[in-house]
């Protein structure tokens, strides 16, 4: 297990959000259809439990990105507000909710992701190429992003996950390599990597996010930037890590928006096709900009 560093209240008090970070309350009509809408379908959503500070914003547009296989993770990532423990049996009919969710909700660019189910010897694979199939026969003319977990190498499951139809497939690396066993404990840096670059040789417009505060060196994100160019990753995604409990890795630093602007530029000079980079950027924000990102 590891011990994550006890931050005093002087210190919490030191790294007080800087005025780019505020967001609005999630209010309106439409982010109360979206709410009503997950409520009676029995979804999840990485909106609610990941704490999602945009959530506001994507409901109000009548956006939410789904999260399937349940809402209990097997890994314990120390940035990540998502429970951890055993999960309970997935629902074999949740690919068909789903999929009349973003019916309902007349969705043109949906977002799918899961939780890791490493217990199941297929990771959820079937379960992944069911809701993409059924999304795609009830809903022809909405594309579907899939982020989907590390596979821990079982690449047979990752292909079926894959085959589905959807346009962009996305895997996040999260973090740089040298923090991996204090921010990823049960990932490795070269498997999501390889993960990358066969999702790629399939033919798939891929994807991938990476947070930044977390006490990364600018020479080690440009590192990851070529890694990633190096395996095919087509989009990138920078924002700056929030800290959601106080039982989580702490924000080692607030990054400038004019950082997150310089990485973008520096991003797409190094192979990445597009950098989406911002304090607020997470991994499905604006998702439907990068369907037709040119590749």
């Amino acid at each position: 297990m590891i011990e994550l560093p006890v931050v005093s209240e002087n210190e919490q008090k030191r790294k007080k959000k800087p005025d780019w970070l505020r967001v609005k309350l999630p209010v309106g009509k439409e982010y109360a259809h979206v709410r009503k809408l997950v409520s009676e379908h029995k979804l999840h959503t990485i909106c609610e439990s990941g704490n999602c500070p945009n959530m506001g914003e994507c409901w109000g547009a009548g956006t939410a990105t789904f999260m399937i296989l349940g809402n209990v993770c097997t890994r314990s990532c120390t940035f990540c507000a998502v429970a951890t423990g055993r999960p309970p049996e997935y629902d074999a009919q949740e690919p068909k909710r789903v999929a009349e969710a973003i019916q309902l909700m007349k969705v043109k660019h949906a977002v799918i992701t899961s939780v890791n189910r490493d217990e199941l010897k297929d990771r959820g694979a079937e379960i992944w190429y069911q809701t993409v199939v059924e999304t795609k026969n009830l809903c022809p003319d909405t594309t579907i992003e899939t982020l989907i977990p590390d596979t821990k190498g079982n690449w047979d499951a990752l292909y079926r996950m894959v085959e589905g139809g959807q346009e962009v497939v996305s895997h996040n690396m999260e973090t740089v390599e040298r923090l991996y066993r204090r921010v990823r404990p049960q990932a490795k840096y070269a498997r999501s990597l390889e993960q990358t670059r066969r999702t790629k040789e399939l033919g798939k417009r891929t994807k991938t996010g990476i947070m930044l505060g977390l006490g990364e060196t600018k020479d080690e994100v440009l590192k990851a930037m070529d890694d990633l160019a190096e395996n095919g990753c087509d989009i990138l995604t920078l924002g700056q890590y929030l800290q959601p409990t106080k039982m989580h890795i702490e924000v080692a630093e607030f990054i400038h928006p004019d950082t997150f602007a310089m990485y973008k530029e520096v991003g797409e000079k190094r192979g990445i096709k597009y950098v989406e980079s911002g304090p607020l950027v997470r991994s499905s924000y604006h998702a439907e900009r990068h369907v037709d990102v040119p590749i």
